[in-house]
Parts: C-alpha cells; structure tokens; sequence
C-alpha cells in the first residue's frame, strides 16, 4: 500500500459523517456519571459538534469538579443529583422512557451497572433484541468504514444471539449509508469444521439469510480474516462471489476475537474506531478511559446517524 501525503486526511470516512450529521438536529442525551474529565469531555465534544443535548445525571460535586479540571463551563446544562451509579444508571432509563433523552451514554461507571439498569423488566429498555456492540473503524487507505461486532458486551455468543448481534450490525450499517452490507461470519478456518464450532453458527446465518431472515444485506461465511479482506486470499482459497475479500461487516466468532482485532487495528494500524450499543429502546454510548477525544466524538456521530435512521 502507497503511503499517504502528510497533509491527506488519514480519517476520511468519519470526516464525511460528521459533516452529514451537522445537518441533524442533537440528540437529547442522558449522559450517566459524567464525573471525571474524559466521561464529561466527551459529551461537552458531542454538544460542540450539535450532536448531542446532554442532561448530566450523577454526584454534582464531582461533575462540576470535573468541568473545572478541563476549564469548560456546565451552567447551560440541567443535571440530576445522585451520588449513587446504580440510581444514575437507573435515572438515565427513566430519562429516555420519559422521552427526556433519546441516547444513553455510559460516564463514569461500570458498563454492567448502566446495562443492567437498561435490562430490568418493565422498567428497563428491553426490546425484542439481544443488545450487542458494534465497533465503526475508519482505517487508512480503505475506501469505507468496516464494521465488527461483538467486542465489548456478549462474550461467548450461541448462535441465537448471533442472530441478533447480525441484525444489529446490518441497521447500524444502513444507517451510516452503507446500502447493502457485506456480512462475513467470523472464525480461524473458512471451512465448516466440527473443531471450530463458529463455523457451523456461520454455515446456520448464511441459510437464514438465503431464507431472508436478514434485512438487505449479502451475508457469506465462515471466513478466516485473510479471505474476508483480501480478494487474491479468497481466490487462492476457492472462495467466490461479491463478499469474499471485500466484507465490510464482520460478525466475530466471540469478545475476545473481536476486542483483539479492532484494538491491534486503532492502537497499530491507525484505525479510528467510534462504536455504538444497539438492541435496546434507544442507541447507547459506551466509553473508555483509553478512548482519545476523536473516538469520543465518532460515537456521538454514530449515535446521531443511527438515531436519524430509526426515525426516518
């Protein structure tokens, strides 16, 4: 692959969306513990960039404490005080079945702990969907954004909730533009070997996509990441057709695989990586102590693609 010119926007894709998501109007956004510089920094990045409203839900002593420490002024901003996570968590729930919020994003607590408010029957954001993880990375040199799923909340999933984590990943995709995804279905082989049990949960997903169990999408598998990616690999290993080589979503065979692959990609290959929870009644942002201000931002975009989306 030929270098870049130095001057040459390395995120190009991400650029392209933040420009389209200026036009939307900002998402109300219940924003639960911002309470250390980085959780409430990157809601206040998100209300810079009109993406987001947020109301601050957490221990105000701390979140003004916060605001102090990066000089950024939350007079405009309502807040709801508790000094409790779980009550914030469950404050935040409320706030979007009130209609006050319409995005959850997680600040400083513990991912279980805003999920598990998120699941409670009757009172949670239950739908008829498992919730999964879908990590957006923008990597030089590839001409469109590539899509992994699930790295961050299902660790072992069966193929039930494969079913769903490939449901999700296909919305997310149509909602950043990407009209007819190309759905691989992950594993180490690209052959159906009882030795690797996601092989037969990808053989499973390509026929009840053959039976139209998927909204439009191509979805093709199992691929080893080398034929999934590269159309001379595919060729090499027999594999045909518009997705081998060429997959722009990618269904991970568990956490561990798809945690390992996107961050070897943001921390060694200069992906930029935004990433959104889907399943549940609204869009949910979850962020990390290790995310830069730029993967903050990405997800708010992606929180205000996803939420147009639904709406439109």
């Amino acid at each position: 692959m030929t270098s870049q010119p130095s001057d040459t926007p390395k995120h190009v894709h991400f650029d392209r969306l933040l420009k389209t998501a200026a036009g939307l109007a900002p998402i109300p956004t219940a924003v639960v513990a911002p309470e250390s510089p980085y959780a409430l920094g990157g809601a206040l990045l998100g209300a810079d960039h009109t993406l987001v409203t947020p109301l601050l839900i957490g221990d105000t002593a701390k979140i003004a404490a916060a605001a102090a420490e990066i000089g950024r002024s939350i007079d405009d901003y309502e807040i709801l005080h508790t000094n409790d996570h779980g009550q914030a968590a469950a404050l935040g729930v409320a706030a979007v079945r009130d209609g006050r919020a319409k995005c959850l994003m997680k600040g400083q607590l513990h991912t279980s702990q805003l999920l598990s408010a998120c699941m409670k029957r009757d009172i949670g954001l239950r739908t008829g969907r498992r919730l999964s993880h879908i990590f957006v990375l923008d990597l030089p040199g590839r001409d469109e954004f590539l899509l992994m799923s699930d790295g961050a909340i299902n660790i072992l999933p069966d193929l039930e909730t494969k079913v769903d984590i490939t449901k999700n990943a296909i919305d997310l995709a149509h909602a950043l533009g990407i009209e007819m995804p190309k759905v691989g279905i992950m594993s180490a082989v690209e052959t159906v070997s009882d030795a690797f049990p996601a092989t037969h949960d990808a053989a499973a997903l390509v026929q009840m996509a053959d039976e139209g169990q998927f909204a439009a999408a191509q979805v093709a598998g199992p691929f080893a990441m080398d034929n999934a990616v590269d159309p001379e690999a595919a060729r090499i290993k027999g594999l045909f057709g518009p997705v081998p080589g060429h997959v722009n979503v990618f269904v991970m065979p568990n956490i561990e695989a798809g945690n390992m692959v996107v961050k070897s990609l943001t921390f060694l290959a200069g992906a930029q990586t935004g990433g959104l929870v889907i399943g549940a009644a609204c869009p949910i942002i979850l962020t990390s102590r290790a995310d830069d201000d730029q993967a903050r931002l990405a997800s708010c975009v992606l929180a205000a693609m996803y939420d147009n989306h639904q709406q439109s």
